[in-house]
């Protein structure tokens, strides 16, 4: 019974039109997407309450607990976590309920497994793997056990809502978005779980890899508020410092972080562009 208003990507301040006169509830869309939706809110001068969304639903790419946080916080609503592919189905492989502990796995539509990515060995309940998805009722493109490339863990034990269904853990990465950095293997979200936990830094970032005498860099640009970017020189500086020393204590690996001015990363109305690898 839920009129759904399918508006796309793009011309963000319409879509905020659109939220605002037809008192939309639910958004969907990326969670990248939904941090410039909350930005450009600002930026029109509305108050939050003209805007009457409850929850979002977000997909499509990582998003980290304290990038969650950030959406529910900006936007007033409760974001859950969706996940699909379209080789098996959009979103709609796999949901949150209300209480965000893990995605339901529609398993009366597809039977998931855990492998390892590299051996191809079947894991057990909660060990972290390469997703693996066999379609039931699917006719016109059945896949069986079709690799996903998706880093995550089954946990088969009921949820208090309720539901019996297999619970898919958050989405680490991908085994085929995996940067290998001077032997490290390191994933973007663990990146930006460092950079939100930081907190004094903007959501938006991108990691440029690149290659000198033959060793790998990985520089990370990192957007500040106007606020923090007018302080004094000092105080970026020891930001700049301190988001460094948390990356190198969480992957041991040293890296060149540069704060740069609000809204010079480019947004993105789809899937973030996080990585440019000029390798």
């Amino acid at each position: 019974g839920a009129m759904v208003i399918p508006v796309s990507g793009g011309n963000t301040k319409r879509q905020i039109m659109l939220m605002k006169d037809l008192k939309t509830t639910i958004l969907a869309c990326t969670p990248s997407y939904a941090l410039h939706i909350a930005e450009t809110i600002e930026e029109m001068g509305l108050d939050r309450n003209e805007i009457k969304l409850k929850a979002g639903i977000f997909g499509a790419e990582p998003c980290t607990e304290n990038m969650r946080k950030e959406i529910e916080q900006k936007l007033g609503i409760k974001a859950h976590d969706i996940y699909g592919l379209s080789e098996v189905i959009g979103p709609g492989v796999a949901c949150e309920c209300s209480y965000q502990n893990g995605l339901h796995i529609s398993e009366d539509f597809f039977i998931p497994e855990i492998i390892d990515p590299v051996t191809g060995e079947t894991l057990p309940p909660g060990q972290k793997g390469e997703l693996v998805i066999t379609t039931i009722d699917k006719e016109a493109l059945p896949v069986i056990r079709y690799r996903t490339r998706d880093i995550t863990s089954l946990n088969y034990e009921p949820c208090p809502c309720g539901r019996t269904f297999a619970r898919l853990g958050k989405i680490m990465g991908r085994t085929d978005d995996m940067l290998i950095i001077r032997g490290v293997n390191v994933f973007p979200s663990q990146i930006e779980s460092v950079l939100m936990a930081v907190g004094e830094t903007e959501p938006h970032y991108q990691l440029i890899v690149d290659r000198t005498d033959n060793l790998d860099s990985l520089e990370i640009r990192v957007e500040v508020s106007e606020k923090l970017f007018a302080d004094e020189v000092r105080k970026l500086e020891d930001i700049r410092k301190k988001i460094a020393s948390n990356i190198y204590t969480t992957l041991g690996i040293n890296v060149n972080v540069r704060l740069v001015e609000p809204h010079t990363i480019e947004r993105s109305e789809g899937k973030a562009k996080r990585v440019i690898d000029k390798r």
